[in-house]
């Protein structure tokens, strides 16, 4: 009986590290905190059930003009990377949340990371309008 005790205990204890790790996977595969960057790194597909949950949610694309008026996410603002300046105010609530894209991601993080500079509290990249895989728009 002992026996029969211990080895229930053992299973119990195996399943819950198995559910610990299995929801701590399924948290960082759809957004992780950059570390030491003050913003969090999203999925596409995390990016877009956060614009589908809360319409207030500020898109933000930081190509140039150009690059949008070719094709761009619905609801999507164009900010340029290099228009966001510490020195130049945003019209923009610091505790709104805000998600950011590019091309391909590397003006996005760079973008994401002098918005948290800037004290907004609610940042999020998710990368570059090239893996995003939903619809977009010339309008």
């Amino acid at each position: 009986m002992k026996q029969l005790f211990l080895l229930a205990a053992v299973i119990c204890f195996g399943v819950a590290i198995l559910k610990f790790y299995t929801a701590r996977a399924a948290l960082t595969s759809t957004a992780r905190a950059e570390p030491n960057k003050g913003y969090l790194a999203l999925t596409p597909e995390a990016a877009k059930t956060r614009l589908e949950e809360n319409p207030d949610v500020i898109l933000l694309d930081v190509r140039t003009q150009e690059e949008y008026d070719g094709g761009h996410i619905p609801g999507a603002v164009c900010f340029p990377n290099e228009d966001i300046q510490p020195e130049l105010p945003l019209p923009f609530e610091k505790d709104a949340e805000i998600l950011v894209y590019c091309r391909s991601g590397r003006r996005s993080a760079e973008a994401a990371g002098k918005l948290a500079d800037m004290g907004y509290a609610n940042v999020a990249d998710f990368g570059g309008i090239q893996d995003w895989p939903y619809e977009t728009t010339t309008d």
